[in-house]
């Protein structure tokens, strides 16, 4: 595999009102996995981002706005289909784009790109209202129902870690409860996007319902999209402080939000857990995509009987991964997503051991001598020693990196997870059922895994709570985000 970017993709332009629009200030898609300049990027100014917003905003009144339901079903299936006519072209753009192994682009990226839209258009078919009836104290009988109606224009804010699938995890609810959409992906991974604009022209679905916006945050498409008068919501994933910068921006329209935010994610490995088990499931909950996934365990709580032996099992499975070209056969690890974001990790390393860390692995650059060496790329990095308050410990590196600490209490560890300013999500491991309820209850989280990670029903609540965010999608709960309620109520 070359890691170049499908033919398609050779310039990498934005989507408006059914055309792929050129613009004239460009830049560079650069592969993370050698440096090198995958295409150009054609900008969005804030004009062509009010052209955007104004075909969404037209196209709740045309043919999308007069769908039913089922219709609308039948578009995101045929987006679908696309996507799996398409299957190898994203899967290259992903990889092209993040440096992410190919195996991991199939079996979750793509696959799950398939997979939200399927099964968020399936869902809005067979979503329900309440229903009530009521006698007064006057005999009269009354009869309440609610109907959902579309919030109207969405702006989607999409990340650069997980790109396909959180474009769709939003674009299929907000699509399926009759909204239409301005996308801005991350100006770090531009070309899966693009393909799903040609996707979703492909599927013929009308103009203005599906528009992309290429460009950066403030100062660019990303500010102009978030303070356009004629957003309805905003729906985010990606850093606290950005989050914090949109709530400012839609504060005065009191327009809805919806964020997914970062986390400093806590797995419990208690003594009687299965020991391999529990150290391949950390493993991979501090090392996939590079440890590029809000929901990676930075903080490792292991109860002190078996920490030096888990430590060392650690040590030994972690130096055993992987790293390197994303085809290579058993690879886990590829490259960060750019050379800016590994020099953030790398002064993290740096700050660890400023902080007393003992080093158990890693904390470098792998050397390859070859081209790779002008790429992103981290050795994955395990510490210990350091203490509750140490930065390392409390502020989200979002890399390959873990803290491994002991506890002796089981109060005393919910105690220390919960005292962060995150609250995404968290694993215990333990082979004591009654412990593992009792323990997950009381983590101050969104989502809680028992002796497993990151998989999930797509139709349950996913968000967190304090810094990492507001809101829950998921199933019913996005479908309840992406539209508005509306209660009847007749005299019968």
């Amino acid at each position: 595999m070359s890691f170049s970017l499908p033919p398609a993709l050779s310039s990498l332009r934005n989507y408006v009102d059914g055309e792929f629009v050129a613009t004239d200030k460009c830049f560079d898609n650069v592969s993370p996995l050698h440096g090198k300049v995958l295409a150009p990027v054609h900008e969005a100014d804030a004009a062509l981002v009010d052209r955007a917003v104004q075909a969404a905003r037209q196209a709740l009144s045309g043919p999308w706005g007069r769908m039913s339901v089922e219709e609308r079903a039948k578009m995101l299936h045929r987006v679908a289909d696309v996507i799996e006519r398409r299957f190898d072209e994203f899967v290259a753009a992903e990889v092209a784009d993040t440096g992410r192994p190919v195996e991991q682009a199939r079996a979750l990226d793509v696959y799950r790109g398939v997979a939200n839209l399927r099964t968020f258009a399936d869902l809005g078919k067979v979503a329900h209202g309440d229903y009530f009836e009521t006698r007064l104290a006057s005999g009269q009988n009354l009869m309440n129902y609610t109907v959902r109606k579309p919030l109207g224009v969405i702006a989607s804010i999409c990340p650069w870690n997980l790109p396909l699938l959180s474009m769709t995890w939003k674009a299929g609810p907000a699509l399926i409860c009759g909204n239409t959409m301005v996308v801005k992906p991350s100006e770090e991974t531009p070309s899966s996007a693009t393909l799903l604009a040609e996707a979703f022209h492909e599927a013929g679905v009308p103009p203005g319902v599906f528009n992309l916006v290429h460009g950066f945050g403030p100062g660019s498409a990303g500010e102009a999209l978030t303070r356009h008068p004629g957003v309805d919501a905003v729906t985010f994933t990606g850093e606290s402080r950005t989050g914090a910068a949109i709530m400012k921006a839609v504060a005065d329209g009191v327009k809805d939000i919806s964020f997914e935010l970062g986390g400093k994610n806590a797995a419990v490995v208690f003594a009687d857990a299965d020991f391999d088990a529990a150290v391949e499931g950390v493993v991979r909950s501090s090392f996939s995509n590079s440890g590029q996934v809000c929901l990676c365990s930075e903080r490792v709580y292991v109860e002190r009987p078996i920490f030096d032996k888990f430590v060392a099992a650690m040590k030994a499975r972690t130096e055993a991964l992987k790293v390197g070209w994303p085809d290579e056969p058993g690879v886990f690890m590829g490259s960060l997503i750019s050379h800016e974001h590994r020099d953030k990790v790398l002064s993290y390393c740096a700050l660890a051991v400023q902080e007393g860390a003992t080093v158990v692995t890693g904390g470098g650059v792998p050397t390859f001598g070859d081209e790779r060496d002008n790429g992103a790329f981290v050795q994955p990095t395990i510490w210990t020693g350091l203490a509750d308050d140490a930065r390392c410990v409390r502020e989200e590196v979002f890399g390959p990196v873990c803290h491994i600490a002991p506890f002796d209490r089981e109060d005393e560890v919910i105690r220390r997870v919960n005292d962060t300013p995150y609250g995404l999500a968290g694993c215990v491991w333990t082979t004591n059922l009654s412990r593992a309820h009792r323990v997950s209850r009381q983590f101050h989280v969104g989502i809680v895994w028992i002796n497993t990670w990151f998989s999930r029903d797509l139709r349950t609540p996913f968000g967190g709570s304090k810094l990492s965010g507001i809101g829950r999608e998921g199933g019913r709960h996005s479908l309840d985000f992406y539209s508005e309620t509306t209660n009847i109520c007749v005299a019968i």
